[in-house]
Formats: structure tokens, sequence, C-alpha cells
């Protein structure tokens, strides 16, 4: 799987643009948690959809992002934590132990 590491607040415009043309997946990450390290690990052994872009926000490094994050697409934050944005909205949010790349493939 190839991630996109969200490091600047502009790539929220820029994913959201993308999102009108293909879906864009946030992953939501804490370095210190290891049910964030569970979920991402799950997440990598899949087969990811073609069509479909990920980035990777670790949510400790980055809180202003993650911040934005909750507050453009209305989400409560949490982390592990997986938004799907279509069309530059979220379409489908999940976390913690839910986060299963088989019910984002059903919701993309």
């Amino acid at each position: 799987m190839n991630w996109t590491e969200l490091t600047n607040e502009a790539q929220i415009d820029t994913l959201i643009e993308e999102s009108k043309a293909q879906p864009v997946v946030i992953y939501k990450h804490s370095t210190r948690c290891h049910i964030s390290a569970m979920a991402m690990n799950r997440l990598q052994r899949e087969q990811a959809p073609d069509n479909t872009k990920f980035y990777y926000l670790d949510v400790i490094a980055q809180r202003p992002i993650s911040n934005k994050v909750v507050e453009i697409f209305h989400v409560p934050h949490e982390s592990p934590q997986l938004l799907l944005i279509k069309n530059g909205e979220c379409t489908y949010e999940e976390s913690h132990n839910g986060i299963r790349m088989d019910e984002l493939m059903e919701q993309v």
C-alpha cells in the first residue's frame, strides 16, 4: 500500500480536490497506541482498492492537521480512525477495531 503522509494543512485542500476524481482515505494513526499499530498492520496486509488514494496522518506529530481534519469533515477525533472522502465530504468513518479493508472496499 502506498501512503502519502499528511504533513501540512495545504494537503487537505489537495486531497479534497482529489476526492472529486477518486475516493481518498485518511488514516489517523497514533504512534503511542497499540490498537493503532494493529489497525494499520491489518490494513497493510490487505489489497487496497486500485482507484483509491491513501493518506497517513500521525496525530501525535501533526496535531494541528488532525484538528483541521476534525473541523473540515465534522467528525469526532479518534485514533486510530479511518475516513473515506468522496466529492470533498466524509462519507464513511470508522475507528479502532472497526477499521477493516473489506468494509472500506464496500464503501468505495
